[in-house]
């Protein structure tokens, strides 16, 4: 449904084209979204998300690379069908971007006045959109009288006002709380389920990505960098900063006095703490207790936690092993070899 190919986008500060000051805010970008699954784009502030995703309407028409939607490929179409093409786009913003002036109503039905259409086919749409999202009860207020999840689901109704193939989803939920940020999740599972619309979203929050997404894609400094089924990714990162995600979402990091005290090169004295990642039956089989017996360590438990990650259970731990080099090496590579994943956090002074 959604195919960027080696799309880059530069901005230059000059006319000119040829600055050494030029931001490749998007470099070589690689995107395929199936029809009718969601899929989240993540990643830092600045990274080039939303800069991604614009370039799929060509409100930011990319400086290379070609992007296709629904079989057409939108840098080649005219002013006109370009315009008839973005009517097949819905797209919803993080600051909603609602007219004050105009009604629930009218702000949904602004897409088909714009379309020309007739006021009493106008009406035969929006009212359903407004029983759709929630606010039948709300049309005729103003965005004035509105919760900040009620006006983003005005907005979602207006992106579906011209029955879009594609919904773009630019940071919608980051100016909400928790509880909203969850129901307007829900509505955006419900449209694709039920009208089997094809969702692009970029996201800074993990638990965007974990509750509605099926594939994620992460960008860095405007290159993707992964792209992976969301299970896979929640359970085994490629990179160093798609773990960064996954660590500062589980909220699973060493005590300070303890990182303050790792070093990273390891000694006759010292011994590993280290960072355990278990996924699908490592979670329920009792490994820790195992390697106790059959390697000879110690295993002090710092923290641990335990997620479900769709239909996929992920458990995290963070543990010291206690014991000599030669048995610290057996015990990791004896967890390596049950599919557990082991990334050595550094080393600390043995106490014996």
């Amino acid at each position: 449904m959604i195919e960027l190919s080696n799309v880059s986008k530069t901005y230059f500060s000059s006319s000119k084209g040829s600055d050494s000051n030029a931001v490749h805010a998007l470099k070589n970008a690689n995107l395929s979204v199936p029809k009718g699954t969601i899929h989240g784009v993540i990643g830092l502030s600045g990274a080039g998300k939303s800069t991604l995703i614009r370039c799929v309407n060509l409100l930011e028409r990319p400086t290379s690379g070609s992007v296709t939607v629904d079989g057409q490929e939108m840098t080649r179409l005219s002013n006109a069908a370009l315009n008839r093409a973005r009517h097949r786009i819905g797209m919803i913003f993080q600051h909603f971007n609602l007219l004050t002036t105009r009604t629930v109503f009218d702000n949904v039905a602004l897409p088909l006045e714009l379309m020309g259409q007739k006021r009493h086919t106008i009406r035969e749409r929006v009212i359903p959109l407004l029983e759709m999202v929630g606010l039948a009860d709300k049309a005729n207020q103003y965005p004035a009288q509105l919760s900040g999840g009620q006006k983003q689901r005005v907005a979602i109704a207006r992106a579906l006002a011209s029955k879009p193939q594609v919904l773009l989803c630019d940071e919608a939920t980051s100016a909400l709380d928790p509880q909203t940020t969850g129901s307007i999740l829900e509505l955006l599972r419900d449209i694709n389920h039920k009208l089997g619309i094809t969702i692009l979203l970029i996201t800074h929050e993990m638990e965007v990505v974990k509750s509605i997404c099926h594939r994620v894609s992460l960008i860095s400094d405007g290159e993707l960098v992964e792209d992976s089924e969301v299970g896979d990714f929640f359970t085994a990162p490629r990179t160093q900063l798609g773990r960064e995600f996954l660590n500062d979402f589980l909220q699973l990091t060493p005590p300070k006095e303890l990182m303050e005290r790792l070093v990273d090169v390891p000694g006759e004295s010292t011994h590993p703490v280290v960072r355990l990642t278990f996924s699908g039956d490592a979670v329920s089989t009792p490994l820790i207790s195992r390697l106790a017996r059959e390697c000879g360590v110690d295993v002090s438990i710092l923290q641990a936690k335990v997620e479900s990650i769709q239909e996929r259970t992920l458990g995290l731990m963070i543990a010291e092993l206690l014991g000599t080099p030669e048995q610290t090496q057996q015990a990791m590579t004896y967890l390596e070899s049950h599919q557990l994943q082991v990334e050595v956090l550094g080393h600390v002074q043995r106490n014996d």
